[in-house]
């Protein structure tokens, strides 16, 4: 059984920055591609950026240049350091981490990006 902890979510100004992380724990051989993702009120889950096993890195549009994924191996960890934030960022944060290619959800962490 493996077990995913997110953290670091909250309320920011915006243009303000905040970083999330999502730690993996439990039966681990191997952990594939690590990934976070978000959904707003209303709105279907998207994909926010992914790294996969060589560092190799995605990112959806909407963050591309304010965001940056990246993971700490021997902490089995995955992180999210968002910057320049927006009002349209806010949204609830998930993570997705594939160990041993069965993905698994964290539990989610909110955002807000608010004066």
């Amino acid at each position: 059984q493996v077990q995913l902890v997110e953290s670091g979510g909250g309320l920011v100004q915006p243009g303000g920055s905040l970083r999330l992380a999502c730690r993996a724990s439990g039966s681990i051989f191997s952990i594939n591609r690590m990934a976070w993702y978000r959904q707003a009120p209303g709105k279907q889950r998207e994909l926010v950026a992914v790294i996969g096993s060589a560092d190799s890195t995605v990112y959806g549009d909407s963050v591309l240049g304010r965001f940056t994924i990246s993971r700490d191996n021997a902490k089995n960890t995955v992180y999210l350091q968002m910057n320049s934030l927006k009002p349209e960022d806010t949204a609830v944060y998930y993570c997705n981490v594939r160990v041993d290619w069965v993905g698994y959800w964290g539990q989610g962490t909110q955002v807000t990006v608010s004066s």
